[in-house]
């Protein structure tokens, strides 16, 4: 069974290299979105394991996300992801998991 991972950064790029991350691993299936609305309308749509918050989210926005989020999926793990390599991102991941 996988792990469904959600990223939010508000960096493409970073978000695109968090995408490959993610997918790399056959156990897990990285949603790697850049704006809220995006995050908000996976989370109606689908179950999600743990939330990553990236780089780039302002305080006011991160509160609102965490708030709505939590909302639609209470329980909901999300944690702030703060860069790193691949190892430190697995790390991370079977930590909150």
């Amino acid at each position: 069974m996988q792990t469904t991972i959600l990223y939010i950064g508000r960096d493409t790029e970073i978000t695109a290299v968090m995408n490959r991350l993610l997918n790399a691993r056959p156990e897990w299936k990285g949603l790697c979105v850049c704006k809220n609305e995006e995050a908000i309308f996976i989370c109606k749509e689908q179950h999600v394991d743990l939330v990553l918050l990236g780089n780039g989210i302002d305080p006011d926005s991160e509160t609102e996300l965490k708030n709505k989020l939590l909302a639609l999926q209470p329980g909901l793990k999300i944690i702030q992801h703060y860069g790193g390599g691949s190892g430190l991102l697995y790390g991370e991941v079977m930590s909150a998991l």
